[in-house]
């Protein structure tokens, strides 16, 4: 597909392994300098587009472009079309990623439109980003925020691309927004009455497990079957697969500090709420730039197992749906509240929740908070 010159930009599909680690140096070399920007794990990253590494591919087609002009390139884009998507939710989406570039409106049209087209030729009708393959990965373009400090899990994008999106006739389709949560050394005096009222009206306790391989002993894979439970009626979620679970336990677990990992169960022991935060790891990618060797390694290590962190990234809470609305979440910020003061944690970055979902932002209505970034998925026919 396009492989050509529009307004002197030439458009070439990514097919090599070195053309593909160029791909995701771009991305990274594109905030050469910005305080707030977070590299990937650049093998992560390379893993992600490889069939064979990512188990999205099961269910998603994708095509990834890069933009040169004069040789140099000047932009980079993914298109993908998730096929699970698209058939629990009745659409036909062509979706859009990892998408770059230089302030240049000739870039940008001519790498969305070469989207558009390999997208239109797989019968797709319209396009929708920036999202990922799937929930797990990078989504929302970043509107508000930009002097904040990003986690590893969220996208960070320049200002100017807003006008792009615009300019081209993309619209919102879906915002989500952040809270940064302050001083959460302690869990209000008002929710810590409400742990002991809930736990006995409907028969819940929390878990605490030491490592992954207790976890998914005692648990199998079913904290993930809560996660699809209270987020398929989340805006674009595709159910997990199987392999996609194992898959993510793989990718995340080795990362976590249990201590900050805490699961509800009711009284028959089953997993019913989940919520799973990590020290922020965005200063210690900034000085890797995402490389783990040769000392990359020891910055990311150094973080994971710090004794004392000033910054944390709440990366989820999932309830089952037939206990939201019953406070659980509760028990888990309680659970949380005194590890966050063992360690000396004076911030806590939510992970982006959309505007509508009325019950997800309830969970942060006690907590000393600020909304300090807003996102948004965009859509045009084609």
């Amino acid at each position: 597909m396009p492989k050509g010159k529009l307004n002197e930009v030439t458009i070439k599909e990514v097919k090599t392994k070195r053309e593909l680690r160029e791909f995701v140096q771009f991305g990274i070399d594109l905030f050469q300098g910005n305080p707030y920007y977070c590299p990937p794990i650049i093998i992560d990253e390379i893993n992600t587009f490889n069939p064979k590494s990512n188990p999205a591919h099961e269910v998603c087609d994708f095509v990834t472009y890069m933009a040169y002009r004069d040789g140099k390139i000047v932009g980079r884009i993914a298109g993908i079309v998730n096929h699970r998507a698209n058939e629990a939710w009745g659409v036909k989406k062509c979706r859009f990623g990892w998408f770059d570039f230089i302030d240049d409106c000739e870039v940008f049209k001519a790498l969305l439109d070469a989207v558009a087209a390999w997208g239109k030729s797989r019968g797709m009708e319209c396009l929708n980003g920036p999202v990922g393959f799937t929930d797990f990965d990078k989504q929302g373009l970043l509107i508000e925020g930009f002097d904040h400090s990003a986690p590893m899990a969220s996208l960070y994008t320049h200002p100017y691309y807003i006008k792009h999106y615009e300019r081209y006739g993309l619209t919102k389709e879906a915002d989500w927004i952040e809270y940064q949560i302050q001083n959460p050394k302690e869990a209000p005096e008002r929710m810590r009455r409400l742990v002991e009222l809930i736990e006995n009206r409907y028969k819940l306790r929390t878990i605490k497990v030491k490592n992954t391989r207790e976890l998914t002993k005692r648990y199998g894979y079913s904290y993930f079957d809560v996660l699809d439970q209270a987020y398929q009626k989340l805006y674009n979620y595709q159910p997990m697969t199987p392999r996609q679970k194992r898959y993510y336990c793989k990718m995340y677990f080795p990362l976590l500090n249990f201590d900050f990992v805490t699961m509800v169960a009711n009284e028959a022991d089953e997993i019913i709420a989940v919520g799973v935060g990590m020290p922020s790891l965005s200063e210690a990618l900034r000085k890797c730039r995402g490389r783990l060797f040769p000392f990359g390694w020891y910055h990311l290590l150094k973080a994971l197992k710090a004794k004392k962190m000033t910054d944390f990234d709440l990366l989820l809470i999932a309830v089952r749906p037939d206990y939201q609305d019953k406070g659980v979440t509760a028990l888990i910020f309680n659970e949380m509240a005194p590890y966050f003061d063992k360690y000396g944690i004076k911030r806590v970055e939510t992970t982006a929740i959309l505007e509508t979902n009325s019950k997800s932002l309830a969970n942060f209505a006690d907590l000393e908070r600020i909304q300090h970034k807003r996102r948004r998925a965009y859509i045009k026919a084609i």
